[in-house]
């Protein structure tokens, strides 16, 4: 519900800063003299119903952080799999993992029986994204996207699109923009979901009548599985397996695409089975194959599409793989 009391006194922001010009007061802002600042505005008013001085309040002491963009340039995604894997895979990781799964058991159940999304993938996100709420972030939502949406040229307006839900979020939220933390690229709370995903799957699971992703577990365990089900997850049907191939030409298997998979009997055909023989897989399903590099070697993995629905939360095989590897271990235990 829109905060009313908050949303007035700045709607009637002129009013309230007497003598002390909008311009004068938002001169603090990075951002105010960018060739693209006026544009954005523009387009953050048209779409969210924002005035012009609503979106420079916000925008109101934004600061320039110049070492995101040395982090987007950097990403952890850039690790070989068998280092990338092991921010993850920590002992320390999985037994806080064990503890979460405990407290919040019967909202996980609940989760996964409405949605069918199995709580082994929610609490793989959980891990994987936040370590279970210990590390949200603590950059100010709002300078981390303007940097970027500023400054990050193959993505800007993708990161202005998403400043630009970050503002219309904290006033529909009843809080200042810049009191928003998370993460170098903007996602907030313990799902770090990005702006524009918080009205779309934010789920007020815990029925206090707010969605709360930033303070509420319960939320957040359910907006995930709300995301997962909205973006095509298959109830009951399998993520993936590990594989070998005995072939000579790995790049004629691995998915270009994994939205485009092609029946295993194809594939197997060119040299992929499962690891394990006791898995026995139709020759028409739908499949990919993936290739992760090891510290011996290549491993392969046989993919459903289930697997392929992860990657719409970080288009990352190696993340989605570490959440599904993550998230059966801790339900393991």
């Amino acid at each position: 519900m829109l905060n009313l009391n908050f949303y007035n006194k700045v709607k009637r922001l002129p009013l309230l800063i007497g003598a002390l010009s909008i311009t004068s007061f938002c001169q603090a802002n990075d951002f105010a003299s960018h060739p693209d600042y006026l544009s954005f505005k523009q387009k953050t008013m048209q779409n969210y119903g924002l005035s012009s001085e609503q979106v420079d309040w916000a925008m109101n002491g934004s600061k320039n952080l110049p070492n995101i963009i040395n982090i987007m340039n950097r990403p952890g995604e850039s690790k070989p799999w068998y280092e990338y894997k092991t921010n993850f895979m920590a002992a320390s990781t999985i037994q806080r993992g064990v503890r979460f799964k405990a407290q919040y058991a019967d909202t996980l159940n609940r989760a996964e029986q409405q949605f069918g999304v199995p709580q082994s993938i929610i609490l793989g996100i959980l891990g994987v994204e936040t370590g279970f709420g210990s590390n949200k972030g603590n950059f100010i939502s709002r300078d981390a996207l303007a940097t970027l949406g500023f400054g990050y040229e193959r993505r800007k307006q993708y990161f202005q699109d998403e400043l630009s839900a970050l503002i219309a979020w904290s006033y529909k939220d009843g809080v200042p923009t810049n009191s928003v933390v998370g993460s170098y690229a903007g996602a907030v709370g313990y799902p770090q979901f990005m702006p524009s995903n918080i009205p779309k799957f934010g789920v007020d699971y815990d029925g206090n009548g707010h969605v709360d992703l930033r303070n509420s577990a319960v939320d957040a365990i359910g907006s995930i599985a709300n995301y997962l089900a909205n973006h095509g997850w298959q109830r009951n049907q399998p993520i993936g397996f590990a594989a070998r191939y005995s072939g000579s030409n790995p790049e004629a298997v691995i998915a270009k695409d994994l939205t485009l998979p092609t029946p295993y009997g194809v594939l197997k055909n060119q040299g992929i089975q499962p690891t394990n023989p006791i898995v026995k897989i139709d020759d028409l399903d739908m499949v990919n194959v993936i290739q992760l590099q090891e510290n011996y070697g290549q491993s392969y993995y046989i993919t459903y599409p289930n697997f392929q629905v992860i990657t719409t939360y970080n288009k990352s095989r190696m993340y989605a793989t570490a959440v599904w590897q993550l998230g059966a271990e801790i339900a393991s235990r």
